[in-house]
């Protein structure tokens, strides 16, 4: 049942229905619980906040003990962004292994059967998909995170993935508007420029977005990035030029509109947390996402204050803050009505997240190679960890390795004497060398270099972005670094 103390008036409470908040712990904490019967309507989770699924399903069940109406936010893009599956990798391959298979009933189905382990959690809205095209190579924080670099292929498969997430009752949310995939610059550490013309913003970054409109997201999240094309100030969270002209005007879009996460230093080391979140509702943000580090009750009083001193004084219309409250309360109504409907229940496709990382995988054979036997040595390179990622999610393929072929070993190698060092821990053994996004890593390109020219026998798994010539016996690519990539790709190498 929803209620509300006497002592929170309206203002207050809109003020409190537009944040996002995350917490710490896997409990619910007393101070969210009080907020939500001030009129919060929405809590975020993080990997923080998750050990199991039993644990999250009793976590969201005590949270809407308070609140029925409640949105459950998470970021599980699936693929090498997961909050579930945080400690074990992920069980779906993620968008660039499904691009790269191109088959929207596959990218539906997918997205449909993690809807549905959401669902069962108790968890009701998701920060997915990503709809950026991956125009730039080079991209730190995008990469595997897109369905590719092809406008026409990203733009079905985020269709086909809101299209199957919503089916289940859980809120699509499509990202990042105008579209992160041409930077070279991670909105977590300073604001990207994207230095487009209009005719290929338009022709190209938007119409993923389009196609997700068509599709009925339910929400769609802004990006951190100035694209001078659109509004040579503000990046678009904050700029009324792209949310309220753009994507309201322009698209027709009639749904939700959430930034991204307001602490990253694009936003909160530019203009401050409580002056962007304010600068963010008065563009044309509903909801305002924040907690992605450490949320705590005083973040989220200080940004109600905030807001309702900026109403106040007159820098944000009462009724922009009443428009976005509104349309957050819509959201969790229907929600809410999606959860209580008789509605048939999707069956569960347990196998369906192996069965499409399997179809990804992508196996360039060099002349000659020797068929692969055991015992290996198994070099994982890697690179600095992206945020959006996290660095506390496993991914390769040694622990497979090392169940499919008895005595295979593995070793971490990064920096400048990589190749060196593996070379020297292998001891003679054939070297399985896993890399992540090798195009953009020199160091990592010398260490397969080293190894390949003293080892040609080398097996080369790619769990990046395959941008690099394919070289190694055999080359394997993935299109992820998921825990079901990693064991397709673990397969492909035992079976040579």
């Amino acid at each position: 049942m929803t209620t509300f103390t006497t002592g929170a008036d309206t203002l207050t409470r809109d003020a409190l229905a537009v944040l996002q908040p995350g917490f710490a712990g896997t409990t619910a904490p007393d101070w969210i619980r009080r907020r939500l019967a001030e009129g919060l309507v929405s809590v975020a989770l993080f990997g923080r906040n998750v050990t199991t699924a039993e644990q999250v399903t009793a976590l969201t069940a005590r949270l809407r003990a308070e609140r029925d109406d409640l949105l459950v936010a998470i970021d599980e893009e699936s693929g090498d962004v997961t909050r579930l599956e945080v400690r074990t990798g992920s069980s779906f391959p993620g968008n660039h292994a499904l691009g790269a298979v191109d088959d929207t009933d596959l990218t539906r189905g997918v997205a449909r059967e993690l809807g549905r382990r959401l669902a069962e959690c108790g968890v009701n809205f998701n920060w997915a998909p990503s709809a950026d095209v991956n125009a730039d190579p080079d991209n730190p924080v995008i990469g595997v995170r897109s369905f590719g670099g092809d406008t026409a292929l990203v733009a079905r498969h985020t269709a086909a993935y809101v299209e199957g997430l919503q089916s289940t009752g859980v809120a699509a949310c499509t990202k990042h508007f105008p579209g992160h995939g041409d930077t070279s610059v991670d909105s977590h550490h300073a604001i990207p420029h994207i230095d487009l013309d209009a005719t290929t913003l338009h022709e190209r970054e938007l119409q993923p977005f389009r196609a997700a409109i068509a599709a009925g997201t339910r929400a769609v999240m802004s990006a951190h990035i100035r694209v001078p094309v659109l509004d040579p100030d503000r990046p678009a969270t904050l700029s009324r030029r792209v949310l309220t002209g753009l994507l309201r005007g322009e698209l027709g879009y009639q749904g939700l509109i959430v930034t991204d996460g307001m602490e990253m230093r694009a936003i909160s080391g530019t203009y401050g947390l409580e002056h962007g979140v304010v600068l963010a509702i008065a563009a044309g943000a509903d909801a305002i996402c924040v907690g992605g580090g450490l949320c705590d009750e005083g973040t989220v009083q200080s940004l109600r204050d905030a807001l309702v001193a900026a109403v106040r004084s007159g820098e944000l219309p009462e009724g922009r803050l009443a428009d976005a409250a509104a349309r957050v309360r819509a959201l969790a109504g229907w929600t809410a009505a999606v959860r209580r409907s008789p509605a048939a229940a999707v069956g569960p496709e347990p196998e369906i997240g192996l069965a499409a990382a399997r179809r990804a995988v992508t196996v360039t054979r060099a002349v000659g190679s020797a068929p692969v036997t055991g015992p290996l040595y198994v070099a994982t390179f890697n690179p600095a960890p992206n945020i959006a990622v996290g660095d506390e999610t496993p991914w390769g393929v040694g622990a497979e390795l090392e169940r499919l072929l008895p005595g295979t070993s593995t070793g971490h190698f990064t920096g400048p004497d990589a190749g060196e060092r593996a070379l020297k821990a292998a001891a003679g053994r054939r070297v399985v060398a896993v890399v992540r996004d090798e195009h953009r890593h020199p160091w990592m390109r010398t260490a397969l270099d080293t190894l390949l020219a003293a080892a040609p026998s080398t097996v080369v798994v790619e769990m990046g972005v395959p941008q690099s010539p394919p070289r190694g016996a055999p080359h394997i690519a993935t299109h992820g670094a998921a825990r079901v990539c990693g064991t397709a790709a673990a397969e492909a190498v035992v079976a040579g």
